[in-house]
């Protein structure tokens, strides 16, 4: 088979609007590129109730092991305003030696150059001994509830053995090479509501202002020295994200107030046990203040580390290699469906500079494409030597 083109992968992918979590007939047309490669694929669509129902792809070439999978995803963030935009989003354009269009940085490109090195691979290597996977969601830029996380639970049930996963989400500041992320912080939302006792802003004494306790709350929240960071992780953080007050009258004391924040925790901390530290608070607040709250908690993941193997140190050569810049391992950044793959394989994720990543004009550089291309068609070379 014709090896297959980096930049027309990426460009066929991205004129499919995919804005999570609607698929627009992405999967299906991966899962036609992959059958051609060879690979056995399978459309896996899940319905919790209460979410939108979501189509992934979990796609394998050969039967033995070890099995390298490369993750990601085809679902991509809603473009805003296209009057913003140079070019319509879903019409990828090249200009000066970028491709621009939605999904070009966060993350069509990556799967592109995913199955360009496959092709790359094969066409060099037709027995190799083991297996290449794809696992491929529509649901990461939403609630993840329906995507990685559910085609995970599918493989375990399979027993369906994974042996290194890597993720292709840009995980690069500045230059395609400096950094492969190998654990993240856990992510934890709360939603907060404090019941006063609404009244006359004139007799406070027979009224229960809430806003001034949520202020109390959300200052002593804020002034948690949570830790100090490790050698791995950086300091877990909390920050408030929202603060909800709906009072039409300006001489009423509210009834309720709400807040919304979220805590950022690395593995000195489970979601459990800043559940239990913040709902402390709570308790010893509202007790004081004579007021009731409810709250709500959010857990996206919980903090993990791949504790870096012979593969992580295989694929960071060759990052430097083709770069020549060593990349630093790092556990910066937000979450990644990593925190569900991790469950069953260790891994880590390298992928393109995520500078455009979610903006009006997102971009890659046709140069970084190409190297992208060239490090992920290598490491499966050394994987399978």
């Amino acid at each position: 088979m014709k090896t297959l083109n980096e930049l027309k992968l990426a460009k066929e992918l991205i004129k499919f609007p995919s804005i999570t979590p609607a698929n627009a007939g992405i999967i299906k047309f991966l899962e036609r590129k992959l059958k051609k490669l060879g690979f056995k694929t399978k459309i896996l669509e899940f319905k919790e109730k209460n979410f939108q129902p979501v189509k992934n792809l979990y796609a394998r070439l050969g039967s033995k092991g070890p099995n390298f999978c490369y993750a990601g995803h085809l679902d991509v963030v809603p473009p805003g305003n296209i009057k913003d935009w140079t070019i319509n989003p879903f019409k990828p354009s090249i200009k000066k030696g970028y491709l621009i269009g939605r999904g070009a940085n966060d993350m069509k490109s990556s799967i592109a150059a995913f199955v360009t090195a496959v092709s790359i691979f094969l066409d060099n290597n037709k027995k190799f001994k083991g297996s290449i996977s794809l696992l491929i969601t529509g649901d990461e830029e939403g609630d993840a509830v329906n995507g990685t996380k559910k085609v995970v639970e599918y493989l375990k049930k399979r027993r369906e053995k994974i042996n290194f996963c890597l993720v292709g989400e840009p995980t690069n500041p500045n230059k395609l090479g400096e950094m492969i992320k190998i654990g993240r912080r856990g992510s934890l939302t709360g939603k907060l509501k404090i019941i006063g006792l609404q009244g006359h802003v004139a007799y406070p004494h027979i009224a229960n202002n809430p806003s001034t306790i949520i202020v109390k709350i959300l200052k002593e929240f804020k002034d948690i020295k949570f830790d100090k960071g490790t050698q791995d992780f950086q300091p877990t953080n909390l920050e408030v994200t929202k603060i909800n007050i709906n009072n039409k009258a300006d001489n009423v004391i509210p009834a309720t107030a709400e807040a919304t924040f979220n805590i950022r925790f690395n593995n000195k901390h489970s979601s459990s046990s800043i559940k239990r530290r913040l709902n402390k608070i709570l308790n010893k607040i509202n007790k004081k203040n004579k007021s009731k709250f409810k709250i709500d908690y959010r857990v996206s993941g919980e903090a993990f580390l791949t504790k870096p193997n012979k593969t992580t140190f295989m694929i960071q050569n060759v990052v430097k290699e083709i770069t020549k810049i060593k990349p630093k391992l790092s556990t910066t950044g937000g979450t990644s469906d990593l925190r569900f793959i991790k469950a069953i394989s260790p891994g880590l994720e390298f992928g393109l500079v995520g500078k455009t990543m979610h903006k009006v004009d997102e971009a890659v550089s046709l140069k970084d494409l190409k190297n992208l291309t060239i490090i992920y068609s290598k490491i499966l070379k050394n994987y399978f030597k």
